[in-house]
């Protein structure tokens, strides 16, 4: 980051803002595992990179909080480059108070699902809880849909991905910032979390709109799928952080399963760990250069 000097953890808060300024987005990758955080913490020191490492509340399934929170705080004060780890899509008090507790200091909120009023008290209440803590807060007004067909665990019609309705309405932008006492606003203007079922339709004047109005970084959810143009047209405009993580995990275990197949011996776990460690980082570290944010530490 500008100071010149190598810091570990970071608020969001300010990884954020510096992004805004220098034109970049820090990238946050949704890490379910060791292996994972591992290859992506090797990548950002590599290059140079801020990066975000979070866990989101639909993955509490598959790595409980209360095991992965340690691991992931050990990585980031370990860390020589800036680092925050954030709870991703938030839904639950118990969720958010639990990953503040156990060292978490991001938050993401999300209130989606709810009418305007309600989004704006429940995510009020989390910042309140949160700026106790030193925690940052990221809140989404708009609603990035997640269809059932994309792969990221989403009960959305299919239908769904094209009604604008659902976008960020720039005008309500900056009252929900003000209301709430978020960070960062997560805004919806074309993206969907997973698998894209069809070329993707950015508005990007309503981004631009909406970064103009809010007052805050912009948060972009649902970065797998999109092109370099894409991503360079939304940092353009000015989001300043944006979420990856369906890319990730279907490129890697692609090329795990191109690598059994060739494999004409046995193969030992602990050799495909390494192997996927390594993939985990080849794709973090393309991922922070698509994103500008490598020698950004």
């Amino acid at each position: 980051m500008e100071r010149g000097i190598h810091m570990t953890r970071v608020a969001m808060k300010e990884m954020l803002q510096d992004a805004s300024r220098r034109g970049y987005a820090v990238p946050c990758f949704n890490a379910i595992n060791l292996d994972m955080i591992r290859g992506i913490i090797q990548a950002a020191e590599e290059e140079q990179s801020p990066v975000i490492l979070c866990h989101a509340e639909i993955h509490f399934k598959y790595t409980p909080l209360e095991i992965i929170a340690p691991i992931m705080v050990e990585a980031m004060e370990r860390a020589t480059v800036p680092v925050s780890i954030l709870l991703d899509h938030g839904k639950s008090f118990s969720a958010v108070t639990k990953a503040m507790h156990l060292g978490f200091n991001a938050i993401m909120f999300d209130g989606s699902e709810y009418e305007y009023e309600e989004n704006v008290l429940r995510t009020s209440e989390v910042v309140k809880m949160a700026k106790t803590l030193g925690v940052s807060v990221e809140g989404e007004l708009g609603y990035v849909t997640r269809p059932k067909s994309g792969g990221a665990e989403g009960e959305d019609d299919d239908s769904i991905i094209d009604d604008t309705s659902l976008y960020t309405d720039p005008k309500q932008a900056r009252e929900f910032v003000e209301r709430t006492g978020i960070d960062a606003l997560a805004a919806a203007f074309g993206t969907v979390h997973g698998v894209y079922l069809k070329k993707p339709k950015l508005d990007l004047s309503r981004l631009e709109q909406i970064r103009n109005s809010a007052g805050v970084p912009v948060v972009m959810h649902g970065g797998s799928g999109l092109s370099v143009e894409d991503f360079n047209n939304t940092i353009e405009k000015g989001v300043a952080k944006i979420n990856y993580y369906t890319g990730m995990a279907l490129k890697v275990m692609d090329q795990a399963k191109t690598r059994l197949v060739r494999e004409e011996e046995s193969t030992f776990y602990h050799e495909f760990m390494m192997d996927a460690i390594q993939d985990f980082k080849e794709d973090a570290s393309q991922i922070m250069r698509t994103f500008r944010s490598n020698h950004k530490a």
